[in-house]
């Protein structure tokens, strides 16, 4: 049952016109690194933040050398989100692009963080 939070993802530009062709695929990264630096996927899903608040800590963390997008990603079941043993959850699976809208782009990186 999907409850009320607004639900959102942090990608880096270079991977705008792939997320809203295919919608958030773990499978097809590779152009750019993940927000935490990884250039590979972490978890086979997708991960998402509760809250656009929430999201301003990604943003923070930007590790992808360069700006990064802000996704509102619709329709997520909070029963369905696993912790990756560190605090941060996602969605196992993929997310089409029909769920997920462009909120804010181009956000640059955060200097002196």
């Amino acid at each position: 049952m999907s409850d009320t939070w607004s639900h959102f993802h942090v990608s880096s530009v270079l991977n705008r016109q792939s997320i809203a062709r295919h919608g958030l695929d773990w499978t097809r990264m590779g152009a750019a690194p993940g927000i935490a630096g990884s250039r590979r996927p972490e978890v086979e899903g997708i991960f998402v933040c509760r809250g656009e608040e929430a999201a301003e800590f990604f943003l923070q963390i930007n590790n992808t050398g360069g700006p990064v997008d802000l996704w509102s990603v619709d329709g997520i079941d909070e029963e369905l989100l696993l912790d990756n043993g560190h605090g941060f959850v996602y969605l196992p699976g993929r997310i089409p692009a029909a769920r997920v809208r462009l909120v804010r782009s181009d956000i640059p990186p955060h200097l002196g963080f």
